[in-house]
């Protein structure tokens, strides 16, 4: 026996892997969707075996089953209340006017709102209030003050928690509210948390504050979820006001701290029935990680207007049958008519995203896309540049922003529409990862907001057709090769 595998084993292990190499590019065949992506893959796996496969469990598994809490008794409360309010408009907290640039329910319908009330299953709520807080100068204050003013329940959610002195005082208002009798539950992505050493989790025991990391595991069965992230920023409180956006909990996001890396962003506080779509991700979140159903007017109260904006949250992942964040991106810019403003800090369209985009200028639409000229992933900057010369070709204005990093995200169609969120502008977070955005109109909103675009546009330079092509061929191949690996995301 020992003789028979001495002399056969290299023909037995040949045999294995090219029997393994024909069923794992079926299965690629089979479930990925993207041609590209397949293509790619499989000339991977068939040219380098073991090296493909592995990168494959490891990166190009990109679908996950869990199955969302959507049962919840607060929905039926809370829609009594906004239908005694629609039949009578003297209860409305808050009523719209035709200065409001949405004075009827059939306004809620331009535009990409039609398509994305097929997309989501969350309804427009009005009656809102957003508030942009931009930086951590203005939005850590105000989600501390929040945490200490918590009498029932807070929910907090997000991709990166440092464990510095920003993520210190959070831990600490935590631990506080856990010791007045506050509900406290805290979710930290598995793959984020990894960004600080030692990790938050250290600091969230210390104080007894109840928290989970989402599909955080260390098991070979787990490791091909490695690649799909929670990259949501959610926190709300008592279930009354909620914070959202790109912001992560760091030091860096101060622009007063004295860092070399300082990073700018837009944070959002939110009042109003919106915030109910906030607490509905997280308590999703919160039960596929640790199978604790949040239920209960501490968690769900009956909400009222607070302002007039209308909103609705948006939540997306790889647990859905459709990119539904990639859909409503291109929805909202195949609808523009006047203008489209982007800012994002990852830039790497799809065709489909990157033609409506030329053909949004072709047809005259004014669109500006910033991006940060020093970006904090040079290799993603890399892969953006490799095609970008197509855009500005096209017409479309791109705008390298000054330093710091700008890791804000933002969407604005025609000065009346807006998408905030933590959703960048590159296959991650269109396709990989689990993320929350919001979707809203209010002229008021949109003119602040536009207001924070053209101050950022007025800091950055444009990105000439001439300086694309300028550029040497060592710099032409570094950019192309690196947008050739997007299809592996």
């Amino acid at each position: 026996m020992i003789e028979y595998l001495q002399q056969y084993w290299p023909y037995t292990v040949t045999g294995f892997v090219f029997a393994f190499t024909i069923v794992l590019s079926a299965f690629v065949i089979l479930y990925k969707r993207n041609e590209r992506a397949a293509i790619a893959w499989v000339g991977l796996i068939i040219l380098s075996p073991i090296i493909g496969s592995i990168a494959y469990f490891l990166l190009g598994i990109n679908r996950i089953k869990r199955r969302a809490v959507r049962i919840r008794p607060h929905e039926l409360e809370q829609q009594k209340v906004l239908d005694s309010a629609l039949l009578d408009k003297n209860k409305l907290s808050v009523k719209l006017s035709p200065s409001d640039g949405l004075s009827a329910i059939s306004d809620y319908n331009k535009g990409p709102t039609l398509l994305i009330n097929s997309l989501t299953s969350n309804p427009l709520t009005q009656g809102n209030s957003i508030i942009p807080l931009v930086n951590g100068d203005a939005a850590y204050p105000e989600m501390l003050e929040a945490i200490e003013k918590a009498k029932h329940s807070i929910c907090f959610e997000t991709y990166i928690f440092k464990n510095d002195s920003v993520g210190k005082q959070f831990v600490k208002k935590l631990g506080n509210a856990v010791k007045r009798g506050v509900e406290v539950r805290v979710l930290i992505d598995g793959v984020g948390q990894i960004y600080s050493w030692p990790p938050i989790v250290r600091a969230l025991n210390a104080e007894d504050i109840p928290h989970s990391r989402f599909m955080y595991s260390l098991w070979p069965w787990r490791m091909p979820y490695l690649n799909l992230r929670n990259h949501q920023k959610i926190l709300v409180i008592d279930g009354e006001v909620g914070f959202t956006g790109g912001m992560n909990i760091s030091a860096a996001n101060l622009m007063e701290a004295k860092m070399d890396q300082k990073i700018r962003d837009i944070h959002f506080k939110l009042q109003g029935p919106l915030v109910v779509h906030l607490t509905e991700a997280f308590a999703d979140d919160w039960h596929f990680t640790t199978s604790e159903s949040l239920v209960g007017a501490k968690w769900f109260p009956v909400l009222i207007g607070k302002g007039n904006v209308i909103a609705r949250g948006i939540t997306s992942g790889p647990h859905e049958s459709f990119e539904r964040m990639r859909w409503i991106v291109a929805a909202a810019i195949s609808e523009a008519r006047k203008s489209l403003c982007i800012i994002t800090p990852y830039f790497l369209p799809d065709e489909t995203i990157s033609a409506g985009l030329r053909l949004a200028a072709l047809r005259g639409v004014e669109v500006d896309i910033i991006l940060p000229e020093k970006n904090n992933m040079a290799f993603i900057n890399w892969a953006a540049m490799a095609k970008i010369d197509e855009l500005v070709s096209a017409g479309c204005r791109v705008w390298l922003g000054k330093p710091p990093f700008n890791h804000s995200k933002l969407l604005l169609v025609d000065n009346y529409w807006a998408l905030f969120g933590s959703s960048n502008w590159d296959p991650r977070s269109l396709i990989l990862n689990f993320e929350f955005n919001v979707e809203c109109q209010g002229k008021n909103l949109v003119r602040q907001l536009s207001n924070i675009f053209e101050s950022e546009l007025a800091e950055s330079r444009p990105l000439l057709l001439r300086e694309l092509n300028n550029r040497s061929l060592f710099v032409k191949l570094r950019d192309g090769i690196a947008r050739m690996c997007s299809p592996y995301l």
